[in-house]
């Protein structure tokens, strides 16, 4: 082996050995039966992140392990056409390039644009994937818009419209005016903002009074160019101030438009004026008081979020109201929305209807590609009914078939679909899967596989002109089908049958709803068992915390504090990551910040720390279900694990290479091996660790896993049983010393095995040196059995008679680091109330003890014997002293117990002077005098000790 661990020289060349040689695929032996992870598809336009990392370290860590204990194994890899972003991405590439745009283009020339960028630079995500070890079976890699999941999704539309479970109408959507299509909560980002409250007057028609005499309603709003499309002005049911004014009407000023005053119990009566105004077209709390009272909608927006020339006035089922008027101001017909808002404050100034304006802080939701306003908008969209699938979706839970990890993410789970709405699920895109219907020039819709499909299915000859939607579906709901459109359906399912249900999902809470409950409820409706029983799409779903910066804030790039995972492994200098981090389209102001935290906190940049140290600390640090801050200092410190485990495997082939190691004569009968103590403890103990290291994996409590093998591997192998066998390879017979070279050969071969699920790189390296001297067959480690606990071989006496060892050596260590001596300076101990296992323990580990601890006689004491000045530790019932005469400067020891004696003098002399002040206890309380009166009872012993010390050290020195 090299003499320096270099992580960059071994990893590229091995991933690309493993891929090559298909190691990840599954291999088809099902007697210890089938392991499937799905992986979440990241974004075709992403790049690899810290969440990406985290995640793929859990199931890289989860796959390996179950490969190892003989499962046929798959982890399923592909990546979402993502279809906002992805278009946004090849519009940006086309102006950029040849200052078109798409409706340039066309249709087709565009999405034939966008396939070219994916041949060419899309799924650069999964290059990076690969830097991270991940043992997906690349053969079997899937794309949301890949020719069979494009099928499955064409065929799940047409079932679940011949269900009666998708249906168009236009409903209340979250609007982007800037990419004009709806969007999903998700790619809503809520702003805190400073903004304002206006305060409106709107006149009570047929001269009704308020309460108190007014003639006007008070309403107060954050979006006043929204006034125009108001369908009523709601109170608290409860409310006195407004109890005769139910029913009535009020006179909607510059529309002039007659909207009732309506009872809810939504409106706070408290807040305010306890008026609201409401309008159900352009506020989501609006429309469900609108459809409550059956109010008409008037839509006042453009797609672009400019003002209408007239309202467009829709019925709460939908359905266009010809019947009221929707005239609209033309004074502000074409004004984008905030010119509009100005414009109509200025005329409820002028005509004396404003109130107040009142400066107001408030939430304001962004389009987070976009970055635009977003606008609740009416619109013409394709939804799925989803209750119905939602009650099979919830009894998969409650029952059981289905577990969150940690367990309170099933309550997020029941509360999302115990009140579960209608999924929108088209979007005004061109990137993504036409939806699969057809209009005729009346518009009626035909739904089907395909347009001859159509015809055949509705009887409609060629001179019926057909004119399919040009809406795409919502990226999530490919996403949706993803466990079982992955492995064929609806043609080939075979691989259904082997691979599904997968096992687990490993995700984060923010997608419960709108992934992983729509995988439920989809996989639910469309895959059945042999006996008709909805399938489940996984057995368990692991939800993973955030990874945040070192403070504790959500990485984002806007406060330049995210982290790129490949900068962990090959390392990157100051400069590089400065420029990556403040970016060139930046404001000067914002970038000058991120270059300065840049600078503070990595003034060197950030070293190469290699893959294996990154996973682990990402293991090491993934508790359940918590948000992780991140730790540079963590990462360095794995870093170092992987040095100490290379030093201690070339420590281990430089005593056992070209040496009897014993397995090829195994007969311990004839004498020709013998295992010494710390061999037999070694490996106990590492049986042990076997044992624990499965349950936490089993739990899902990776960071415990990750610890018990770094302890095992660190403290106990590399810093005890190294040092340990050092006496034996020295001193010893040849069978003890090829019983020890056997263990260290057998441990450090199947310490590898343990490791390698979290660790794949450095332990395959290792692994192979190590193989030939274990004799084992094997190409590669990852087809290599993972470590079965044995119980033969925990040899308990053996572990409890090596831990007592290491306390002795632990007791005499503590010592010279206390007494500052030297680890060299050989010393004598002296021994009292020593037991007889004690003796036995004493008599057969003389080796250690002087070799380890450096004691050149141990010596028992009679009972009654006194001991010189000594300095004692304990180890169990036995005290162990080292006499001090020679071992300390006297001079220097007395001058600072002189230097404490001053200290404590001037303390006690202060309390006392407290205590005999009259003043103090006559006003102090009992308590305070009391704790004083304790304090310097524990000084003046503390006195007394230091006295007999001094004492004990002049009588040294006489």
């Amino acid at each position: 082996m090299e003499k320096t661990y270099d992580p960059q020289s071994i990893e590229q060349s091995l991933y690309q050995n493993w891929e090559e040689k298909g190691y990840f695929k599954p291999h088809g032996d099902t007697t210890q039966g089938n392991y499937s992870i799905m992986i979440p598809p990241p974004n075709v336009t992403g790049s690899l992140h810290m969440g990406h990392a985290f995640q793929d370290t859990i199931m890289d860590t989860l796959t390996r392990y179950q490969r190892m204990k003989g499962k046929n194994t798959l982890w399923q890899v592909g990546t979402d056409h993502a279809g906002i972003a992805t278009q946004m991405l090849v519009e940006r590439k086309l102006d950029a390039e040849e200052g078109k745009s798409r409706h340039d283009l066309g249709r087709d020339a565009f999405i034939d644009k966008v396939w070219d960028w994916k041949k060419q630079s899309g799924g650069n995500i999964t290059q990076q994937l690969r830097r991270l070890g991940a043992s997906v079976d690349w053969d079997r890699e899937r794309f949301t818009m890949d020719e069979g999941l494009s099928k499955a999704v064409q065929e799940v539309f047409v079932r679940l419209y011949e269900d009666d479970l998708i249906y168009r109408g236009k409903r209340l959507v979250n609007w982007d005016p800037k990419l004009h299509t709806a969007i999903s909560d998700l790619e809503v980002e809520n702003k805190e903002k400073q903004g304002s409250m206006w305060h409106l007057r709107y006149p009570l028609a047929d001269n009704e009074l308020t309460a108190d005499g007014k003639d006007y309603l008070e309403v107060a709003t954050t979006r006043p160019e929204t006034m125009l499309g108001d369908s009523a002005v709601a109170v608290h049911p409860d409310d006195e101030r407004y109890q005769n004014l139910i029913g009535k009407f009020i006179l909607l000023p510059i529309v002039n438009r007659r909207i009732p005053i309506v009872a809810d119990d939504y409106v706070d009566m408290e807040f305010g004026t306890g008026c609201v105004k409401i309008t159900p077209a352009h506020d989501f709390n609006d429309y469900e008081v609108g459809k409550r009272h059956q109010l008409p909608m008037f839509n006042i927006l453009t797609i672009d979020a400019a003002i209408r020339s007239e309202a467009e006035v829709v019925n709460t089922d939908g359905t266009i109201n010809k019947d009221i008027d929707g005239s609209l101001p033309q004074e502000f017909a074409g004004m984008e929305r905030f010119a509009a808002r100005k414009a109509i404050v200025a005329e409820f100034e002028r005509i004396g209807l404003l109130e107040k304006i009142e400066p107001h802080g408030l939430k304001v939701p962004y389009g987070d590609r976009s970055g635009v306003v977003i606008e609740p908008l009416l619109t013409d969209q394709w939804y799925v009914a989803v209750a119905p699938m939602a009650k099979t979706a919830i009894e998969a839970v409650e029952n059981g078939d289905i577990k969150f990890v940690p367990q309170q993410y099933e309550n997020m789970y029941f509360s999302w679909m115990r009140d579960i709405q209608d999924w929108c699920i088209s979007r005004q895109l061109w990137w993504g899967h036409r939806i699969p219907a057809w209009y005729d020039e009346a518009g009626k819709v035909y739904v089907g596989r395909n347009e001859e499909e159509v015809r055949a299915k509705y009887e409609l000859d060629d001179s019926v002109v057909l004119r399919q939607d040009d809406d795409v579906l919502d990226t999530w709901f490919s996403s949706a089908l993803w466990t079982f459109s992955t492995l064929g359906w609806p043609d080939n399912l075979e691989d259904l049958k082997t691979f599904h249900p997968t096992d687990v999902l490993v995700t984060g809470f923010d997608i419960i709803f709108f992934w992983v409950a729509r995988m439920i409820m989809m996989t639910m409706h469309f895959i059945k068992d042999e006996d008709g029983k909805p399938q489940v799409p996984f057995k368990t779903v692991y939800v993973t915390g955030l990874i945040r910066d070192e403070q504790g804030n959500k990485m984002s790039k806007s406060k330049g504090n995210v982290l790129d995972p490949l900068d962990m492994i090959d390392g990157i200098d100051l400069e590089s990551l400065v420029t990556k981090r403040t970016g060139n389209m930046m404001q000067p102001q914002l970038a000058a910040k991120i270059e300065k935290s840049t600078r503070k906190e990595f003034a060197e940049g950030i070293e190469a720390h290699g893959t294996d140290a990154l996973r682990f600390t990402l293991a090491a640090m993934a508790s359940t279900g918590r948000d992780i801050n991140w730790d540079m200092k963590r990462l360095d410190g794995y870093r170092s694990f992987c040095n100490k485990l290379w030093n201690a495997s070339r420590y281990v082939l430089m005593n056992t290479e070209g040496e009897d190691c014993g397995f090829d004569s195994l007969s311990n009968e004839s004498g020709e091996m013998e295992f010494s103590l710390a061999d037999r403890w070694i490996s106990g103990l590492f049986n042990e660790t076997v044992k624990t290291f499965d349950d936490h994996i089993n739990a899902y409590r990776f960071d415990l896993a990750a610890n018990t093998a770094y302890e095992f591997t660190w403290n106990q192998f590399c810093d005890w049983y190294l040092e340990l066998t050092k006496p034996v390879l020295n001193n010893g017979t040849e069978a003890q010393k090829r019983g020890t070279r056997s263990t260290l050969i057998t441990v450090l071969e199947a310490m590898q095995r343990l490791l390698h699920p979290i660790m794949p790189y450095i332990t395959e390296t290792i692994w192979q040196r190590v193989k030939p001297l274990a004799k084992v067959e094997g190409e590669t480690i990852m087809q290599a059995a993972f470590p079965e606990f044995d119980e033969t071989q925990v040899d308990e006496q053996a572990m409890a008679d090596l831990e007592w060892v290491k306390q002795v050596i632990v007791a005499v260590r503590n010592i010279r680091a206390e007494l500052n001596i030297a680890p060299s300076k050989p010393l004598n101990a002296l021994l009292k109330n020593v037991s007889e296992q004690d003796k036995a323990r004493l008599e057969a580990n003389q080796a250690f003890f002087t070799t380890l601890a450096k004691l050149e006689s141990m010596t028992i004491l009679a009972a009654d014997e006194k001991a010189p000045m000594s300095t004692t530790a304990l180890v169990g019932e036995m005290e162990l002293l080292i006499p001090m005469a020679g071992l300390v400067d006297v001079a220097a020891e007395m001058a600072r117990i002189d230097k404490q004696l001053e200290k404590l003098v001037k303390e006690v002399s202060r309390i006392q002077g407290k205590l005999s002040n009259e003043g103090f206890v006559a006003k102090a309380p009992e308590a305070v005098i009391e704790k004083e009166r304790a304090k310097l009872a524990d000084l003046e012993r503390d006195m007394d000790k230091l006295q007999e010390t001094k004492a004990e050290f002049a009588a040294l020195d006489a």
